[in-house]
């Protein structure tokens, strides 16, 4: 058996919207991941685990699922920092922000110090709903036909995985072509940029809305690192400060440069998170 090729190094890592639990998760592809990352730091941006879904008696939790946890403990052993700040579907964990657990930190947010100096408001993004979504029977309709295009996205890649093809994401696609839905992502955009701003930070780092970003706007920095129910996608930066979203089936989508020349990492020194 070939052995498995480490990733390279990040200085840290952000993902979210993992939803475990659900029978949406990518969680096999998170699993391998996770088993060959390398980083300092790794921040859980919300949505880990899907208490909604697991309430209503649906849970659907594999072998797959397990290996997600267990490959989180094992970044943990390697020396690995774990922030978790959980997100709305996992709201509940929000009661115990603050204390430090055995293998992780929950907070209910985090500042983020890059290598050359930047510091990013890291938040899972719920906080922006009351400014984003429509409410009412539009939004309940919404919920209940993105979940049956998730649905279609699942039986569509197992037929292109049959046939050798590479993970392409229907609901990503549909998505993208709805006016409705390119204006929410736009006021949460907009909302998560003057959250940081207001707060006199360089940017926000946020997950939330399943849809990847990563761009400077106005001098502030808007970095999403999507999800692991379509886009199976995380942000990562390089030793350098500089930020790129990766994709777990075509490598690096995009990528921000870093602002000044690079500081001197020491991992007994990480930022410490707010």
């Amino acid at each position: 058996m070939t052995a498995r090729i480490p990733a390279p190094w990040r200085r840290a890592v952000f993902i979210s919207d993992v939803h475990l639990g659900s029978r949406h998760c990518h969680a096999r592809e998170l699993a391998d991941f996770l088993e060959r990352l390398r980083c300092g730091r790794l921040y859980l941006v919300g949505d880990l685990v899907d208490l909604w879904w697991l309430s209503q008696r649906r849970a659907h939790w594999s072998a797959a699922h397990t290996r997600v946890v267990e490959a989180l403990h094992a970044l943990r052993r390697a020396g690995t920092d774990i922030v978790y700040i959980p997100g709305n579907h996992d709201r509940p964990l929000r009661r115990v922000c603050g204390l430090a657990l055995p293998a992780m930190r929950v907070r209910r947010r985090a500042i983020h110090a890059t290598a050359d100096g930047r510091r990013l408001l890291v938040v899972h993004g719920d906080d922006y709903d009351g400014t984003t979504q429509f409410g009412g029977l539009q939004e309940r309709f919404g919920d209940w036909l993105y979940y049956r295009i998730l649905t279609g996205n699942q039986l569509l890649n197992r037929m292109r995985g049959h046939f050798g093809m590479r993970y392409w994401s229907l609901a990503d696609y549909l998505k993208r072509r709805s006016g409705a839905a390119e204006r929410y992502v736009a006021r949460f955009v907009d909302a998560g940029l003057a959250d940081a701003r207001r707060r006199g930070l360089d940017g926000i780092v946020c997950g939330h809305i399943h849809r990847t970003g990563l761009f400077v706007r106005d001098g502030v920095v808007y970095a999403n690192d999507g999800d692991w129910v379509e886009n199976l996608t995380a942000l990562a930066e390089d030793a350098d400060g500089s930020l790129r979203l990766l994709d777990r089936f075509h490598g690096t989508r995009a990528l921000l440069g870093p602002r000044v020349a690079p500081v001197a990492f020491a991992p007994a020194r990480l930022p410490r998170v707010a």
